[in-house]
């Protein structure tokens, strides 16, 4: 490679290097909103399976931006899976009131609703979200699950869809709804 060619390569990316560098100090030293050391506490604490304290970090930052909705969807997750059900749904409603267009909600929602036994809401939660977004149909990508350390590819709403459909159009006797080892791998849909 050409000598003059190589230098203005390594000063393209030394200067990208040194913008993108400015960019991230500004972003985190003076583009923060209030509560956003908090939220991003809690979904650190979300991912490592502290659900507690990310429900009293989720409600520290809602403490100090009271609008903010992801932080409003955190603390419903965080309730669900703490299995303090009637809590979470009432979030997940205040959540779906403020941006009902978003589809994760809907998917988390339905996740609950089927977890409680209601399984015709949690259908219809599972619908709303495929409709408003049906690329929540293909579940974790495979980054997310390599984080995570889950090789397999758990079930998604698309399945489990699929799967209360068909044990509805069953006789009540032959239904089996609720299948605990394969339920448990069923994630809420963090976004």
């Amino acid at each position: 490679m050409d000598n003059r060619v190589y230098k203005l390569l390594r000063n393209f990316a030394i200067l990208f290097g040194v913008i993108w560098l400015g960019w991230e100090a500004y972003n985190s030293l003076f583009n923060t909103t209030p509560g956003d050391t908090e939220f991003l506490a809690a979904d650190r604490f979300f991912e490592d399976g502290d659900y507690d304290r990310a429900r009293e970090s989720y409600k520290a930052s809602l403490e100090k931006a009271p609008n903010q909705v992801f932080a409003l969807r955190g603390l419903a997750r965080s309730l669900m899976q703490l299995g303090r059900d009637e809590d979470a749904l009432a979030v997940f409603n205040e959540a779906i009131s403020r941006e009902p267009d978003f589809a994760a909600t809907y998917a988390n929602r339905g996740i609950l609703y089927d977890r409680m036994g209601r399984y015709r809401k949690a259908m219809a939660d599972y619908e709303t979200a495929l409709r408003l977004d049906p690329k929540i149909a293909d579940g974790p990508s495979w980054i997310t699950r390599f984080l995570r350390n889950q090789p397999e590819k758990p079930p998604t709403i698309t399945d489990r869809l699929a799967y209360l459909r068909a044990q509805l159009a069953l006789p009540e006797s032959q239904r089996r709804l609720s299948a605990p080892e394969i339920d448990a791998k069923q994630r809420p849909y963090q976004m």
